[in-house]
C-alpha cells in the first residue's frame, strides 16, 4: 500500500514530497526549514543541525543562491541574461554570467546528446502555449511556425574572453532554461549548505531535489513521486543520499481542453505538448542539473531510447520511476 500524506511532510508544492521524520530524534539535533517562492515555484530548504543559528545562516546564503538564478535566467525578466539574450535576438551578442554560460553550455550538451529532445532556446513556444493562463490551444496557423525544432541551433556561446557572449541568430529562437536552470540553482545552494558545515540537508525546488548526508536516524533520506492522479498520496518511494532527483510531470501546469489535457512540457518538432501516455517520469544523479535536464529530456521516451541518450549525456545518471 502507498504512504499516503499523513506519512510524508511535504516539502515544496511540486512532484516531490519527503518522508515525517521518526518520533525518535538524535540528542540535540533538530530540522530547521525555510520556505520561499522562487523561480516559479516553491522553494524550501531543510537543515539538521545542533546549532540553529549557525543553520539559518547557512540557509541564508543558500538562498541568496536560489534568487541569483532566478534573477539572471528568469526568461520573464528582461533584465536577466536571458531576457536580454531574447531583446537582442537577431541584432547582435550580449555579454552574460559565468553562472548562466555554464547553464548554457550544458545545455547546448543536451540539446546535441538528445538530437534536439532537450531544447533551450523553446521560449517562443511556451510563451506561446502558456498554460497557466490559456484556457484554448492557440491557433495552428500560430503553431505551425515554430513547428520542426533544433531551435538551439540559432544560439551561439562565445566563451573565448574574459567575458562569455550569447548570441541568438534567429528570432524564432528564445532562450528558455526552465528545464535545467532550478536544478543547477539547487546545486549552488547544496554546495552553499556544505561551505557552511551543513552536511545532512534537502534542498527542493518544485520537483528538483538534492538530498545531502543522512536523516536524523542516519539513514536514507526517504523521498516520494507523487501520484499523477492523487497528488496527496506517492505512487513510488526513493532512499537517497548525496543524490538528486529531479521529476518532470504533465500534472501540475496544464489546462483542459474538449477533454484533452495540454501541459507545459513541449515537443520540440511539432511545437506543441509532448502527446504521450507517460504522465511523470523521475531521474536520479550525481548533481540536481543533470537530473533536471535528463528528467526533461526523457519525458515521453521509451525506456531503450532513455538509456541510449542517458549514455551519452550522462552516464551516471538513471530513471528510478516513470507513470
Amino acid at each position: 500500500m502507498n504512504p499516503n500524506r499523513r506519512e510524508f511532510l511535504a516539502l515544496g508544492v511540486g512532484a516531490l514530497a519527503v518522508a515525517t521524520l521518526p518520533r525518535a530524534v538524535r540528542p540535540r539535533d533538530r530540522l530547521v526549514r525555510r520556505t520561499i517562492p522562487v523561480m516559479g515555484t516553491i522553494a524550501e530548504l531543510a537543515v539538521r543541525t545542533r546549532n540553529e543559528e549557525w543553520a539559518q545562516r547557512a540557509i541564508d546564503a543558500a538562498l541568496d543562491d536560489l534568487r541569483r538564478v532566478d534573477r539572471t535566467m528568469s526568461r520573464f525578466r528582461d533584465d536577466s541574461d536571458v531576457g536580454r539574450a531574447n531583446l537582442a535576438a537577431g541584432h547582435g551578442r550580449v555579454a552574460v554570467s559565468e553562472d548562466t554560460a555554464e547553464v548554457l553550455s550544458a545545455a547546448l550538451m543536451w540539446a546535441r546528446r538528445s538530437d534536439g529532445r532537450f531544447d533551450p532556446c523553446l521560449g517562443r513556444v511556451s510563451e506561446l502555449w502558456h498554460v497557466e493562463s490559456r484556457r484554448v490551444p492557440p491557433p495552428m496557423a500560430e503553431v505551425r511556425p515554430l513547428q520542426d525544432g533544433h531551435f538551439y541551433r540559432d544560439l551561439e556561446l562565445d566563451l573565448t574572453g574574459s567575458v562569455p557572449y550569447v548570441l541568438l541568430h534567429s528570432r524564432r529562437a528564445a532562450v528558455d532554461l526552465g528545464g535545467i536552470a532550478k536544478g543547477y540553482a539547487v546545486d549552488l545552494a547544496s554546495r552553499t549548505l556544505r561551505d557552511h558545515g551543513m552536511f545532512n540537508a534537502l534542498v527542493n525546488a518544485g520537483g528538483d531535489l538534492m538530498a545531502m548526508g543522512t536523516d536524523d536516524q542516519g539513514k536514507p533520506w526517504k523521498i516520494g513521486v507523487r501520484d499523477p492522479d492523487h497528488l496527496e498520496q506517492v505512487a513510488a518511494v526513493l532512499e537517497v543520499s548525496d543524490r538528486a532527483v529531479a521529476t518532470s510531470g504533465d500534472y501540475l501546469r496544464f489546462f483542459k481542453y474538449h477533454g484533452h489535457l495540454y501541459h507545459h512540457l513541449m515537443d520540440p518538432i511539432t511545437g506543441e505538448p509532448w502527446r504521450t501516455h507517460m504522465r511523470s517520469i523521475t531521474v536520479e544523479a550525481a548533481n540536481c542539473m543533470t537530473a533536471d535536464a535528463a528528467a526533461t529530456a526523457l519525458y515521453g521516451e521509451n525506456p531503450v531510447s532513455a538509456r541510449e541518450v542517458l549514455a551519452r549525456a550522462a552516464p551516471g545518471a538513471r530513471v528510478v520511476n516513470s507513470i
